[in-house]
């Protein structure tokens, strides 16, 4: 009787190359992982830095403030006398500048948003002539910068009688090319024809099927535009300096900077400005917080299928 010897295979089981190929690609994706990781890391350290110092800077007093070290507190903890004197300076000037910013950033981002949400919308889903000419127009915008239309604004606003009001700042903000650019392409990629056409045939007018099908398809859009809009006012410093005399119309970023400008006079103004620089970064980042949620989809994602 003869034996037969069966020789070994030499083709791996598939379980086994697949094993060999997962361990290849994590051996390749992990460096690029740690890279990318260490990136993100020094761009939060980046942004996250500047808002320690403000909130170390605000609970030390002026002494405190040179003769220690900057990134870490004073043993005296002189945070809510700071803050309150912050509030009760110049009869509570402070309060007026807060309430004017929320004005100008809130009620001009808010407008802002619903113009650049309904042009674009309109530049997208209509068709009519000189479409193309009015986009192209925008973009051109776009490229302007703010200071660059700050003094003929002024010249502008003056023969009206609005400068110095509330006007002359708030008006210029309901104005945001990026938003209706952003709006117009969102709106593009993401309200489906068939939609507007379904609300049509039930008898709904444009209006309504705007403000019920394109504003909820646009929401995440909407955010990124009233963000982008609310920061930039808020920070808006050359404008409100160009347009304002009277410091009772002051946002918070030409106030902070009045009082900066008598630290060499007065010492004790740079706890006024530090305490009051970590006051107006909270509605900013309530902001970011309660809104990034809108990020992350579309209401109406999938209701076409």
């Amino acid at each position: 009787m003869t034996a037969t010897v069966t020789p070994p295979s030499t083709t791996a089981s598939p379980a086994r190359t697949s094993g060999a190929g997962t361990r290849r690609s994590g051996s390749k994706g992990r460096p690029s992982t740690i890279i990318v990781t260490a990136v993100l890391v020094v761009v939060a350290l980046y942004f996250l830095i500047p808002v320690y110092w403000v909130v170390v800077a605000a609970t030390k007093s002026t002494e405190d403030l040179f003769s220690t070290n900057g990134f870490w507190f004073a043993p005296t903890v002189a945070l809510w006398d700071n803050l309150a004197q912050v509030l009760s300076y110049d009869n509570g000037i402070f309060i007026r500048w807060f309430l004017n910013s929320v004005l100008y950033a809130g009620i001009g981002a808010l407008l802002a948003t619903y113009f650049a949400a309904a042009g674009g919308y309109a530049l997208a889903k209509y068709e009519f002539r000189g479409r193309n000419l009015v986009f192209g127009t925008i973009l051109g915008g776009v490229l302007v910068p703010g200071t660059a239309t700050a003094l003929p604004l002024f010249l502008l606003f003056s023969q009206l009688g609005l400068a110095n009001t509330y006007w002359s700042v708030l008006l210029p903000s309901l104005v945001s090319p990026f938003g209706l650019f952003l709006c117009r392409i969102y709106s593009q990629a993401t309200v489906d024809t068939s939609l507007i056409e379904a609300a049509r045939l039930d008898g709904a007018g444009e209006l309504r099927i705007f403000h019920t099908i394109g504003l909820r398809v646009l929401t995440p859009a909407l955010v990124t535009v009233f963000l982008f809009q609310l920061v930039g006012i808020w920070n808006n410093y050359f404008l409100p300096l160009v347009m304002l005399s009277d410091s009772g119309l002051y946002p918070i970023t030409l106030g902070l900077n009045n009082w900066l400008s008598q630290v060499d006079r007065l010492p004790e103004f740079y706890e006024l400005t530090t305490g009051g620089v970590l006051l107006s970064i909270i509605p900013l980042s309530i902001a970011m917080v309660v809104l990034q949620r809108f990020w992350r989809g579309g209401l109406t994602e999938g209701s076409v299928k």
